[in-house]
C-alpha cells in the first residue's frame, strides 16, 4: 500500500485530506509542524510528501529542502500564496508539484492518483534485492529510505549483478561489460577498485561484504536474490 505524509497545520484541512486519501486506498501519516514530519520521517519512508508551506514553526520550503537532500521522493506542495515567484520557489527548494489553497480535494485526488498510476506502470524498470530497491531508469538505490546514487562505471557493474544474482561473474567478464574493449589492455586491478566502491556505497560494512561476495580464484557473486517489478512496494 503507498504511503504517504501530509504536513498540514490547519486541523481541518489536516483531517480532511487524511480522510479522502484514506477513503482512496492510501496509507496516511499526518504531521502538524516541521519537527513532527522530521520525527515521522525517522521511522516512515513515504513515496510521497505533501506539505504545506506555512507551518507554526518555520517554511515548510525548508522541510522541503531537507527531505529532498537524501530522497527523490514525490513532493507536493500546499500554499495560500498564489504568486508566479511563490511557485518558483517552491519548485526550486525541490517540490514537483503545487496547489494553491483554496483547492478542491478531487483536484488533489486526482493529482495523488495520477502520480501512483505512473509509479505502477514504471514497475517494470524496479528490482527488490536484500532489503534494497533499485530503479534502473533512474540509475539509483534506495536503502532505508535514503537514495545511494552511482557512477556510470558503477552502475553497469551493479546492474550486472542484478541481472545475474547468484552467479559467479569473472574479473574477464565484468571487464567486458564495463568498458566494451576490444584488444585493450584494461588493468585486472580496476575490477577490484570499482567492486570496492560500490561495496562503500550499498554494504552495511564493506570489510562483512553481505551482497557481492568474493568466490576466490573465479570472481564474484551477488548473494541474494531479485525481484523484478515488486508493485507491492509502492
Amino acid at each position: 500500500m503507498a504511503e504517504i505524509l501530509l504536513v498540514e497545520d490547519e486541523e481541518s484541512v489536516n483531517r480532511g485530506i487524511e480522510f479522502t486519501l484514506i477513503k482512496e486506498g492510501y496509507q496516511v501519516q499526518t504531521a502538524g509542524t516541521i519537527r513532527e514530519a522530521e520525527e515521522r520521517l525517522k521511522s516512515i519512508s513515504p513515496q510521497m510528501v505533501i506539505c504545506d508551506v506555512n507551518l507554526p514553526d518555520g517554511s515548510g520550503l525548508d522541510l522541503i529542502r531537507e527531505i529532498r537532500k537524501s530522497s527523490l521522493v514525490h513532493i507536493i506542495c500546499l500554499t495560500a500564496l498564489d504568486t508566479e515567484i511563490d511557485q518558483v520557489m517552491g519548485y526550486e527548494a525541490g517540490a514537483d508539484d503545487y496547489i494553491t489553497k483554496p483547492f478542491s480535494l478531487s483536484v488533489l485526488v486526482l493529482k495523488v492518483n495520477a502520480f501512483f498510476k505512473r509509479m505502477q506502470k514504471d514497475t517494470s524498470m524496479l528490482i527488490e534485492s536484500g532489503g534494497m530497491l533499485f530503479n534502473l531508469s533512474e540509475m539509483t538505490a534506495n536503502k532505508d529510505g535514503v537514495e545511494i546514487s552511482f557512477t556510470k562505471n558503477e552502475w553497469k557493474m551493479l546492474k550486472m549483478f542484478l541481472e545475474h544474482p547468484r552467479q559467479i561473474l569473472s574479473k574477464n567478464q565484468i571487464l567486458e561489460r564495463l568498458f566494451d574493449a576490444e584488444g585493450e589492455f584494461v588493468d585486472e586491478n580496476t575490477v577490484a577498485v570499482n567492486i570496492r566502491r560500490l561495496r562503500e556505497k550499498i554494504e552495511t560494512d564493506s570489510s562483512h561484504p553481505r551482497y557481492i561476495r568474493n568466490v576466490r580464484g573465479l570472481g564474484y557473486l551477488w548473494d541474494c536474490d531479485c525481484r523484478k517489478g515488486q508493485a507491492e512496494m509502492l
